[in-house]
């Protein structure tokens, strides 16, 4: 049976598991598109999925709660996510320091956009002690209702991955008032801990087979030609978008590589910013992972 793969198809970041799809044509995996990265994690939990590319966030987040029945296998994409802070068009906020105390539009508790919201009061010094943020969270439920809260007021910001909303804010139909990178690689490659659709070799061999085609995504040839076609016609990005986001993507020599100070940095971060709390053993690397699948290095 083949593998049963869940992406976020709009993003940029898909492209090289999108050429993959369009080779492979259904033989080793199926590819299937979720609206948010909460839709992917919660995939994994209920068995659609087998494996799944998502934010580093919301993975590592998940299994260091401890009942998540999936594991890092691999990496997808090194760079960081570059997320935009975005109000309502008519909006009185200005600028990030107007947000301190405010309401801010989430798609689902525990999604990628909380998570950021909570490193964004980390930089700016709202943190008034562990896990106390002074923000505020309203549930939009996907990323129409989060826009539609902030033009009825009814919050004063929200996060979304700064590309996929940029034409929005070009049509004035919001504003961008600042941003933030996430600090830690962007997106990772999570499986079901077991399964009895698929054997841990085979989705060993689709995150080797997934390096070939990443390598061929990062070629200095294909990046200043091929890539910026493929993010026009295939991703409806203006050929502006898809050139800056060239300049800044990142991908990693192996998918099957992991480096551990990756996971131990990204915990750091979200025990500092509130969103986990670290057990009296600490955090153990290995945990996360499956290790007969990947390599930690």
């Amino acid at each position: 049976m083949p593998l049963r793969v869940g992406s976020v198809f709009a993003a940029h970041v898909a492209s090289p598991l999108l050429q993959f799809a369009d080779d492979d044509h259904g033989r080793t995996f199926t590819l299937t598109e979720c609206p948010g990265t909460g839709e992917l994690i919660d995939g994994l939990a209920d068995d659609t999925f087998d494996l799944v590319i998502a934010p580093t966030e919301t993975t590592i987040v998940g299994i260091a709660k401890g009942d998540a029945p999936y594991r890092l296998v691999g990496s997808y994409v090194t760079s960081p996510m570059n997320w935009a802070v975005m109000t309502g068009k008519d909006s009185q906020v200005q600028s990030i320091d107007d947000l301190k105390g405010a309401n801010i539009g989430i798609s689902k508790p525990g999604s990628a956009d909380q998570i950021m919201a909570y490193v964004l009061a980390l930089q700016h010094g709202w943190l008034e002690s562990p896990r106390t943020l002074s923000v505020n969270f309203h549930v939009g439920d996907d990323f129409a209702g989060s826009v539609k809260s902030l033009n009825d007021g009814v919050t004063s910001a929200c996060l979304w991955e700064w590309f996929s909303i940029k034409s929005l804010h070009d049509k004035g139909r919001i504003r961008i008032v600042g941003s933030l990178l996430t600090p830690w690689p962007s997106w990772m490659i999570a499986a079901r801990n077991s399964s009895e659709h698929v054997s841990h070799s085979e989705i060993r061999r689709f995150c080797a087979t997934l390096t070939q085609y990443v390598r061929s995504f990062d070629s200095a040839d294909k990046r200043q030609k091929e890539n910026i076609e493929f993010l026009k016609t295939r991703l409806g990005y203006p050929e502006e978008d898809a050139r800056a986001w060239m300049l800044t993507a990142g991908f990693p020599e192996d998918c099957t590589a992991i480096p551990g100070k990756v996971i131990t940095d990204t915990l750091n971060v979200l025990v500092s910013a509130g969103v986990l709390t670290r057990p009296t053993e600490g955090f153990n690397p290995e945990d996360f992972t499956l290790k007969d699948v990947m390599r930690l290095v």
